[in-house]
C-alpha cells in the first residue's frame, strides 16, 4: 500500500470507529431513557422521538446511497448533464414522502402500534397473504440493495488504497451490521444525522477539486466540449430519449411513496413540528447533494478518461486516487461511505423486523406463548440475530461483485415500487382498497417488472421491450394501479372497524 493509501486509510478508520462508539453510546442513553416502551418499540422505530433535523437527515440518508455518490456521478460523466436533469426530481422528496405519507401514517400507526410499513399493511388489510408477500418482497429487494451498497463500499477502497476487494468490503460493513445489530434504530438514525452532514462536506469537496483541476468554469466547458460533445445535450447525443427520462421521474420522483425504508420514516417522528421542519431541511438537503455529486459527474470528462475505466463506478473513485489530498480524499470516501452506511443500516433494521416482527412473532407464535416471560426475554436475542445474519448473507452475496452499482439499486428500487406503492397509498386515501387488490397488484406488477427488466438485461438486450422509450417502471406501476382497482372493486369490502380505525374525522 502506497503512503497516501496510509493516510486515507487512517482517516477512514477514525471515521469508522467514530460512527461506531456514536452510534452505540447514544443509542444505550436513549435506550435507557425510553424503556418503558418496550424492546420491539425502540428497536424497530426508535420510540417515536426523532426531531425535524434528525428526521429530515435519516430520511435522507436513507434515501441517498452508493449510486447518489458512485453510480450516479458515474452515469452523469458517460451522459453529460442529461442526467442531472434526471436526478433532480429527487428535490421534493422529502415534501413529498413526509407530506403525503407523513402526518396520516404517524396518526394510524401510533393507533394500531405499527412499527414497520407491514404492521400497518397487516391492520389495514387483514389478510395473512399479504403480510407474507409484503415481507417476502421487502427482505429480498432489501438484500439486491444492500448488496449494491456493500459493493460500492468495497471497490472505494479497493482503489483508493489498493487493499482487495474483499478487505474493503470486510472491513465497514462489518462496523455497520456490528451498530445496527446491538444499536437498532437509535443507533441507526444517530449516525444517520452524522452522516447527512459529512455527504455534504463530500459533495463540496467533489465539486470544488474538479472545477479546480480543470482551471476554472471556463477552461472546463472547453475541455468538456472536446472530450464530450454532447455532455449538455438533453438526449445526450439522442442515446438517452425523454421518455426514458421522464419514466426515471416516476421511479426516482413520486414512485417513492412506496419505498417501505422511507415510508417507516413517516412512524418516528415526535410531533407535527418536527415533520414540518422535516420536509424543509430535507428538501434543500436533497436538492444540494443531488445537484452537486451529478454536476460533478458530468463535469469528470474534462479531468479525466473515462473510457480508460473499467466501467462508470471508477469514475469517482479515479478523481479521487489522482487529484486528491491524502487526508482530504479520507474526508471525501468518508461520504460515500456515510450514504451506504446509513442506507444499509435502515435497510437492514427494517428487513429483520419484516423477519421477526412481521412473519415470526405473527405467523410462527402462538398467541398464548408471546405472553410468557421466556418468549418476551427471547425476543432481543432474535432480533439481534437476524440482523446479523441478514447482514453476514449480504456480504456473501456482495463477494461476487455484479457490475454497475446504479443499476442493481434501481432494479431493487423499482421493485419495491411495485410491491407496495398501491398497498401504501390507496391503503390511506382510498376507502375501497382491500386485501384482494393488494395481493392482485403486487404480485403482478413485481412480476412483471422482473420479466420486464430480465427480459431486456439477458433474453433481447439489443431490442428491449419499452413502451414508448420508457423503462420498465412505467407499464408495471401502471399494471400496479389498474389491478389494484379492479381487483378491489371485485373483492370483498373492508368491514366498518377498519373504516373506523383509518378513515374517522376524529
Amino acid at each position: 500500500m502506497t503512503s497516501k493509501g496510509i493516510i486515507i486509510v487512517i482517516v477512514l478508520a477514525v471515521y469508522l470507529v467514530a460512527n461506531l462508539v456514536i452510534g452505540l453510546v447514544v443509542s444505550k442513553r436513549q435506550a435507557k431513557r425510553d424503556a418503558e416502551k418496550g424492546f420491539v418499540n425502540n428497536y424497530f422505530i426508535g420510540g417515536r422521538s426523532m426531531g425535524g433535523l434528525v428526521l429530515a437527515m435519516t430520511l435522507i440518508a436513507t434515501f441517498t446511497s452508493a449510486s447518489s455518490f458512485i453510480g450516479g456521478p458515474g452515469i452523469a460523466a458517460s451522459k453529460g448533464l442529461v442526467w442531472v436533469y434526471l436526478s433532480m426530481i429527487q428535490v421534493p422528496t422529502a415534501f413529498i414522502i413526509l407530506g403525503i405519507l407523513g402526518k396520516k401514517f404517524a396518526v394510524i400507526s401510533r393507533k394500531i402500534n405499527a412499527v414497520t410499513v407491514t404492521d400497518y399493511l397487516r391492520a389495514r388489510y387483514k389478510s395473512p397473504a399479504v403480510v407474507i408477500i409484503s415481507s417476502i418482497c421487502l427482505v429480498l429487494f432489501f438484500v439486491a440493495q444492500m448488496v449494491s451498497q456493500f459493493m460500492g463500499g468495497a471497490i472505494l477502497f479497493q482503489e483508493i488504497t489498493g487493499m482487495p476487494y474483499i478487505w474493503g468490503l470486510l472491513i465497514f460493513s462489518v462496523i455497520v451490521i456490528i451498530y445496527t445489530t446491538v444499536g437498532g434504530f437509535s443507533a441507526v438514525v444517530i449516525t444517520d444525522t452524522v452522516q447527512g452532514l459529512i455527504m455534504i462536506l463530500g459533495g463540496i469537496i467533489l465539486l470544488a477539486t474538479v472545477v479546480g483541476v480543470a482551471g476554472g468554469f471556463g477552461p472546463l466547458t472547453s475541455k468538456l466540449s472536446v472530450a464530450a460533445p454532447y455532455y449538455a445535450d438533453i438526449t445526450s447525443g439522442g442515446t438517452t430519449p425523454m421518455p426514458y427520462v421522464l419514466s426515471f421521474w416516476v421511479l426516482v420522483g413520486i414512485g417513492v411513496l412506496g419505498l417501505p425504508q422511507t415510508a417507516v420514516r413517516g412512524m418516528g417522528f415526535k410531533d407535527t413540528k418536527s415533520l414540518h421542519n422535516a420536509i424543509i431541511y430535507g428538501t434543500i438537503v436533497v436538492g444540494f447533494l443531488m445537484l452537486i455529486m451529478h454536476v460533478s459527474g458530468a463535469f469528470a470528462p474534462a479531468i479525466i478518461d473515462i473510457s480508460s475505466l473499467p466501467s462508470t463506478d471508477y469514475v469517482v473513485p479515479s478523481i479521487v486516487l489522482k487529484y486528491m489530498n491524502p487526508v482530504v480524499a479520507g474526508i471525501f470516501i468518508a461520504a460515500p461511505l456515510a450514504a451506504i452506511m446509513s442506507t444499509v443500516s435502515s435497510l437492514l433494521i427494517l428487513a429483520s423486523a419484516a423477519i421477526v416482527k412481521d412473519l415470526y412473532m405473527n405467523y410462527m407464535v402462538k398467541d398464548e406463548e408471546k405472553a410468557s416471560p421466556e418468549f418476551i426475554k427471547s425476543i432481543p436475542k432474535k432480533s439481534m440475530a437476524a440482523t446479523l445474519v441478514l447482514g453476514f448473507v449480504v456480504i456473501v452475496l456482495a463477494i461476487v461483485k455484479p457490475d454497475l452499482i446504479v443499476w442493481v439499486n434501481l432494479f431493487a428500487m423499482g421493485g419495491l415500487e411495485c410491491a407496495f406503492f398501491c398497498p401504501i397509498l390507496f391503503g390511506l386515501y382510498w376507502k375501497k382498497a382491500n386485501a384482494t387488490g393488494a395481493i392482485v397488484s403486487s404480485i403482478c406488477s413485481v412480476a412483471s417488472f422482473g420479466f420486464i427488466t430480465l427480459y431486456n438485461s439477458l433474453i433481447n438486450p439489443l431490442h428491449p421491450f419499452s413502451i414508448g422509450g420508457t423503462t420498465a417502471i412505467i407499464p408495471c406501476i401502471v399494471i400496479a394501479i389498474v389491478t389494484f382497482v379492479v381487483f378491489s372493486l371485485i373483492g370483498k369490502k373492508p368491514d366498518h372497524e377498519t373504516l373506523e380505525l383509518f378513515y374517522a374525522e376524529k
